[in-house]
């Protein structure tokens, strides 16, 4: 039922139609305009813009999380950020995936159904090349697969998958576990191919490699706690203090984390042809003072000065002085 207007309303629009300043048929002709909205059926909108925008606070949170494992685990500079989080149907999704791959299906308990972790494989490829002491450097071709390399990723994708538990702690106890690696995509099809999808993008750098991480998790499976993908539900959450069982933790992984230490002795130039005429009891003449402190490196960078001796028979370093980060 429309407003009823006041008597002096009524008088302001007689006094107005009798001015001309109103025409009669175009109120008539006026009618309210219906809001349309469109809905495509063969790829319905089942993720609205809040859960979309909720799994990438989610997502985000676990990219910290696989950069502080990976950066410890592989003893080596990686870093993971989250590209992109969108929804498309199934079929677009495994259409844009090559072989060979790695795919992990993995089972979303107490969540009825799967999702996959697909990792691009010059990631893969950096991660065994990490491991078997190389330096993760980003292969030149792709190949398939050995059943060593599968082995190997398939226990660091086990250990990735556990940091989910966390980012997902706020919207469900979820309990992720490994079923099976693929290397090929047609056989990781975990849901029909017209189910939309929840697609997380991450980009991986581990090195000099880089590579892209997709989380792919269909509505089906998420359906039940749909309405807890909502920011209120995320920040109604109080962030939780650091325990002192947490604190302890991470300082015995930063103590047991190995850094290569050096002594410079000093520096000399010599010319390519003495270089190749050197031997055994030759003397090279460096520009460091015998009573001058040696410079000693962590990494690439200065953090000590030393005096050489002997200990036990062994060569050994006295520390006499630390650079402190305002000194530089």
């Amino acid at each position: 039922m429309g407003d009823i207007l006041s008597q002096n309303e009524i008088d302001e629009l007689l006094k107005a139609l009798n001015a001309g300043e109103l025409n009669v048929h175009e109120i008539k002709n006026t009618t309210q305009e219906k809001k349309i909205t469109s809905h495509n059926f063969r790829r319905p909108s089942k993720f609205a813009k809040e859960h979309l925008k909720t799994l990438n606070i989610m997502h985000d949170n676990y990219a910290r999380l696989v950069t502080n494992f990976l950066t410890g685990y592989l003893r080596t500079l990686v870093q993971v950020d989250v590209i992109s989080v969108e929804t498309l149907a199934y079929n677009e999704f495994t259409n844009s995936i090559g072989n060979p791959v790695v795919l992990a299906v993995v089972d979303f308990s107490p969540l009825s159904g799967s999702i996959i972790f697909e990792m691009d494989p010059h990631i893969a490829f950096a991660l065994v090349d990490r491991i078997l002491g190389g330096k993760g450097e980003q292969v030149e071709k792709v190949r398939d697969f050995t059943e060593i390399e599968l082995a190997i990723i398939e226990r660091v994708v086990i250990q990735i998958l556990n940091l989910l538990r966390e980012p997902w702690e706020n919207v469900a106890p979820i309990r992720p576990r490994l079923e099976r690696i693929e290397t090929n995509v047609q056989f990781a099809q975990i849901v029909s191919p017209n189910e939309m999808i929840a697609l997380i993008t991450l980009n991986a750098h581990i090195g000099d490699a880089e590579g892209m991480i997709n989380i792919c998790i269909p509505h089906m499976v998420v359906e039940p706690i749909v309405p807890k993908l909502s920011t209120k539900f995320w920040f109604s959450m109080v962030e939780k203090e650091n325990t002192e069982e947490q604190r302890a933790s991470i300082k015995k992984r930063v103590e047991n984390t190995e850094v290569p230490v050096k002594a410079i002795l000093g520096e000399a130039s010599i010319l390519v042809m003495d270089f190749l005429e050197l031997q055994v009891g030759d003397v090279i003449p460096l520009d460091t003072n015998v009573n001058e402190d040696l410079e000693i490196k962590v990494g690439d960078i200065t953090k000590f000065y030393a005096k050489p001796g002997v200990r036990k028979n062994k060569l050994a370093l006295k520390i006499t002085s630390v650079v402190k980060k305002e000194d530089d």
